[in-house]
């Protein structure tokens, strides 16, 4: 299992690695002088040292795939994994946008995720408490807005898929409790 990636450099180089751009790094002056002008000021200020470092622990950790051609160039691209980590880095920025009017219909996140995956399972509750939903039932929570983007983001990124529905229901009972805590009283 890959470590949380907490250092915001680490994690600006990989979202441009996600962005589609290669990095390509050369122990040539000439050509390093041509890479460094086609990047970000704020990545020339990067100690190289320290970017070697970082870059060797993202391979070390399968995060790119590396290649050095038979002139020196290296090229560093993101790997599978290294894409599943950008995921998370975006599920740690993910939030639902409420709407200005409430469509009288509620969300039910239902679930039923095996133990030997538990900590996917609590991950999900971490995430769906996060987001502001509310634990209805043990493994049922409901939302009262559209959150069907989301709630498939957050199954992909812990791959739990075959284990989670969402439900959209007009009506439920106790009802009232519901409106009270998420403020949509009349």
């Amino acid at each position: 299992m890959t470590r949380k990636i907490s250092s915001p450099i680490k994690q600006k180089l990989l979202l441009i690695l996600a962005a589609g751009l290669a990095l390509s790094l050369t122990r040539s002056a000439r050509k390093q002088f041509y890479i460094l002008k086609s990047i970000p000021k704020e990545f020339r200020r990067i100690d190289r040292n320290y970017l070697w470092r970082i870059l060797s622990e993202f391979h070390r950790d399968r995060l790119v795939n590396y290649r050095e051609d038979k002139d020196g160039e290296i090229t560093m691209t993101l790997s599978e994994r290294g894409r599943k980590q950008i995921l998370k880095l975006n599920l740690d920025q993910l939030e639902i946008k409420v709407p200005a009017r409430w469509d009288k219909k509620w969300r039910l996140v239902i679930f039923d995720i095996p133990e030997k995956i538990k900590p996917a399972r609590e991950a999900l509750r971490d995430k769906l408490k996060d987001l502001g939903l509310f634990e209805l039932q043990h493994s049922v929570w409901v939302w009262p807005y559209q959150c069907r983007d989301e709630i498939n983001f957050i199954v992909e990124v812990f791959d739990i898929r075959q284990y989670v529905r969402l439900v959209e229901a007009d009506s439920i009972t106790n009802e009232a409790d519901l409106l009270l805590r998420f403020n949509l009283m009349k």
